[in-house]
Formats: C-alpha cells, sequence, structure tokens
C-alpha cells in the first residue's frame, strides 16, 4: 500500500510518501510545496491544489493521510491554515483518495512513542524508521510522519489495538450526602 502524508501550511506544505512493502515502510519521496509568497490568497491556493494533484499522480498513492489543524497563534493565521489545508483536500478528494487525519499529538505518539515530541525527535525517528539520511525540512519530516502514523496504525487497527493509549479510568467519585 503506498501511502501519501501531508502537513499543510499555507506557506509551506510538507508531502511525504512511503509504501508498505511485505509489512516493512520504504520511503519513496518527499519535499515541500512552497506558494509565491507575493501572490494573492486565490493564486496560493490553486498553486497548493494544483501541485498537489502533481504529485498524486506522480506517486499514485492508494490512500491519504493528513495532519489535523492545531490551536493557531491568532485567528488570520488559523484562517489561513484552514483555507490551505481546504485546499489540499479538495485536491485529495478529486483524486478519489480516501482521507485518514490525525492530531499532532496523534503522529508524535505513533512515530516517537510520545505525544509530546519535539520536531527534532520526529526528524530523527522519521529518518530511523525509514532508513534514509536525516530530513532536513521540518515540514517534510512531519509529513513522512503523518504517513508512517497512518500505516502504523492501520496494521494496529486492524489486529483489534488502538495505536493511541486511552487514558485510564478512575473509578468514579461517588458523593455521600448525610442529612440529619
Amino acid at each position: 500500500m503506498r501511502i501519501l502524508g501531508i502537513d499543510p501550511g499555507s506557506n509551506a506544505t510538507g508531502y511525504g510518501v512511503v509504501e508498505s512493502q511485505r509489512g516493512k515502510l520504504v520511503h519513496v519521496a518527499h519535499g515541500v510545496l512552497r506558494p509565491p509568497r507575493r501572490a494573492g490568497v486565490a493564486q496560493r491556493l490553486d498553486y497548493l491544489h494544483r501541485t498537489v494533484c502533481e504529485v498524486i499522480e506522480g506517486h499514485a498513492p492508494d490512500v491519504a493521510a493528513i495532519e489535523q489543524i492545531f490551536v493557531a497563534r491568532s485567528p488570520r493565521s488559523a484562517l489561513l491554515l484552514g483555507q490551505a489545508r481546504g485546499a489540499v483536500l479538495v485536491a485529495l478528494g478529486g483524486a478519489g483518495l480516501v482521507v485518514h487525519e490525525f492530531s499532532p499529538s496523534q503522529v508524535k505518539q505513533g512515530v516517537t512513542g510520545s505525544g509530546r515530541a519535539t520536531k527534532d525527535q520526529v526528524k530523527r525517528m522519521v529518518s530511523r524508521l525509514l532508513g534514509i539520511d536525516r530530513v532536513r525540512a521540518s515540514d517534510a519530516a512531519d509529513a513522512l510522519a503523518v504517513a508512517i502514523r497512518h500505516a502504523h496504525g492501520g496494521r494496529l487497527e486492524a489486529a483489534g489495538v488502538s495505536p493511541v493509549p486511552r487514558r485510564r479510568r478512575t473509578a468514579p467519585r461517588v458523593r455521600v450526602r448525610v442529612s440529619s
């Protein structure tokens, strides 16, 4: 199975393609899509849509995985990120790909074992898991991590195991009211 991972962004959108061959993950490609900085919003979104379509056409993935939006620093940043993510989702949907979404902490947990891993830890684990030299661009490393998370999660979920540990449930508190 060939998996396309996407780390959406308005200034830089990372992509990573991995393939699962006999239970082993193999690196296929990765890169960063950078819309022209001086272009208007519509042109930047069109660029993202077109280039994601080109990546899909060039690498023929079977499935796609994308990182969910995290809490942005400002409403404007959140809006721009949402628009970029929308352009990417339209390209994925238009290609007929099933899209799986993961939160940043799910991706980190699935790749490093910790939902609070640093970007550098994610980069190192991606390189180690795929047997490649260190990925320089954080956006591309994050996209590969999304693809790896989907690959690992798919195998675990097929076996009936949750890839992200669930919180332990504690016994419910019981309130006892004593009336006199």
